[in-house]
């Protein structure tokens, strides 16, 4: 007698959140330096490495090729490839761009980040006594 064993169709899997979402300035940016770029870029690929005071930090550099192992962000008509390390920290977050008189970058509003420092970003001044 030959023995069937029953095929069980698998669980649908629940949709996966997506990693990070972008503000209109940060996909916009990130158009710009993909058009502008000397060579083949299909997006640019964030990350964490470990350093700087607080521990670690942001990385971000130009993709020119997808990984297998990159997370795929597309919002808003531009890609953001995650590096596989670092997704369980950037979940959540949302990548902005900021332009001042001083300074531009990309700006990470992360829901996971404990606490930051202001390495050479910000001073503390109080007002000068004067004797009199």
């Amino acid at each position: 007698m030959t023995q069937v064993t029953p095929v069980s169709t698998p669980k649908p899997r629940r949709p996966r959140p997506q990693v990070m979402r972008l503000t209109d300035a940060a996909a916009q940016r990130i158009t710009e330096l993909t058009q502008r770029a000397d060579s083949e870029i299909v997006g640019l690929r964030v990350g964490v490495k470990n350093g700087g005071c607080a521990g670690q930090s942001y990385t971000v550099e130009y993709a020119h090729e997808i990984r297998p192992t990159d997370e795929v962000v597309e919002d808003k008509g531009v890609k953001i490839l995650v590096d596989p390390k670092a997704v369980l920290f950037l979940l959540g977050t949302e990548m902005d761009y900021r332009a001042d008189k001083m300074q531009a970058q990309f700006v990470f509003n992360n829901p996971n980040q404990i606490s930051a420092c202001g390495c050479g970003e910000s001073v503390e001044l109080r007002p000068a006594k004067i004797d009199g």
